[in-house]
């Protein structure tokens, strides 16, 4: 769950009783023994008093807990696989201004939390608001101990190094890191450093209110300036929990995840590594890449937008490699979790193995125009059953053929429609789009 700290869900009385209502249903798991919960946090100026109002609950639902204090959204799934602890847990709202903060729970396997547990948490939380507490448990006074935490965080950093990056040598490489004044403010440096890199990190500072702000995955200048007033070979910027990469090359040309997934399919596809001929990606992925990797004999499934379905998809048909545009790219075989550290060393091996620079890596891959149009809506009617709308829809189809794409979706959190078409014409696909907004406004526009 996501949203402002100090307001619910995000208060310190609705905390308490996640973490209750999670130790309770891990118990029905475990039977007498107590449930082990590892968790961990970003650097926004909440994450403290959230993490200690979560133990709190947990620990009076009979929990043990252990803290990493702050360490990235993948590391807690790589800690509640690895110890194995019985569930892993992040206080982070990942690329969220710092005002925002939120809760991930991930099973011992590294995934997200099942559905079903979630649900129960949730009637636990909603009976829990809708009476009177009676019986308040005693607080319980909770502070990290920084040497178990630095203990928790060196194992994570060792598991990149010595199993991720094994044989990697970056002993030639000048890297810009941009930290975004998140989580891997002190891992990315460090790790890269151990490998061998020349490290130049930037906005790895982090004051409790300047995680993302102007910076990190969300804001690519200021790397993209970096790398070109060092000199640096390679750039890379996270997000405020570390789940995502995005890059710059040499020459400061900014690589998204769809360059990534393109450069890494290809080196996998050339060495046998890539299964099943398929790489999984979502319907934000520009055209462009599937027409680059349909070239090279590689099918490219398509998902809903977010890691879970990408994952849900990897597994379902054995892939071994998936990501979104966003930079959140996952490698099932070493982690089900999107990490934004293990996605930069896999590109970076890839630059070892080939002997190429990145700039170099990304050729052929070719960006289609791409034209986005949201349109304010009154009500969220199914597109089929508008029929000026349908018919529109299919003739825009008939005109693009296989080298555009439109997408028809609205949005999940607001009464927006979106209409988002690709194609080889700029201005053609923007009419086609302008047309279709117009024909949407004519139906459920909102004044």
């Amino acid at each position: 769950m996501r949203g402002r700290a100090g307001e619910f869900p995000l208060d310190p009385a609705t905390i308490r009783v996640l973490g209750s209502s999670l130790a309770a249903h891990l118990r029905e798991q475990t039977g007498d023994r107590p449930p082990l919960i590892v968790i961990g946090r970003d650097t926004r100026e909440s994450g403290a008093w959230i993490t200690q109002a979560f133990i709190e609950g947990a620990r009076a639902g009979g929990a043990v807990c252990e803290s990493a204090g702050v360490i990235t959204t993948p590391g807690i799934a790589f800690l509640a696989r690895t110890l194995p602890a019985d569930a892993g847990v992040v206080i982070s709202a990942s690329h969220n201004p710092f005002q925002d903060n939120g809760v991930k729970i991930f099973s011992p396997s590294g995934k997200k939390l099942e559905d079903t547990i979630e649900r129960l948490i949730e009637a636990d939380i909603n009976s829990e608001r809708n009476r009177r507490q009676e019986n308040v448990p005693e607080k319980v006074v909770f502070t990290t101990n920084e040497s178990d935490a630095g203990r928790l965080r060196a194992h994570y950093i060792d598991f990149l190094a010595e199993d991720i990056a094994r044989g990697l040598s970056l002993s030639n490489l000048t890297m810009v890191v941009d930290c975004a004044n998140g989580a891997a403010s002190t891992i990315a440096p460090e790790l890269f450093t151990r490998l061998g890199a020349r490290v130049l990190a930037i906005n790895n500072q982090p004051d409790g209110r300047n995680i993302n702000l102007n910076c990190g995955s969300l804001h690519i200048e200021a790397v993209q300036q970096a790398v070109c007033e060092q000199h640096a070979d390679l750039g890379v910027a996270f997000d405020g929990d570390a789940d995502r990469a995005l890059f710059v090359d040499a020459k400061g040309k900014f690589a998204d995840g769809d360059a990534t997934l393109w450069v890494l399919a290809k080196h996998l596809q050339a060495r046998g590594g890539l299964k099943h001929g398929m790489v999984v990606a979502t319907v934000m992925s520009n055209i462009g890449l599937e027409i680059a990797l349909r070239s090279l004999g590689v099918e490219m499934v398509r998902k809903d937008v977010g890691d879970k379905y990408v994952l849900e998809e990897l597994l379902r048909t054995g892939a071994s490699l998936g990501g979104e545009q966003s930079g959140h790219l996952i490698f099932p075989e070493l982690s089900l979790a999107g990490d934004g550290l293990i996605t930069t060393l896999c590109l970076l091996r890839t630059m070892a193995e080939e002997g190429k620079m990145l700039n170099e890596l990304t050729a052929g891959l070719d960006r289609y125009p791409q034209v986005l149009v949201n349109i304010r809506v009154n009500e969220k009617k199914p597109f089929d059953e508008m029929e000026k709308v349908r018919r529109l829809a299919r003739e825009i189809e008939a005109e693009l053929g296989n080298k555009g794409r439109l997408l028809l979706r609205y949005s999940g959190t607001e009464l927006l429609a979106r209409v988002m078409i690709e194609g080889q014409n700029q201005d053609e696909i923007e009419a086609y789009a302008n047309n279709l907004a117009q024909a949407i406004r004519a139906e459920i526009g909102s004044a």
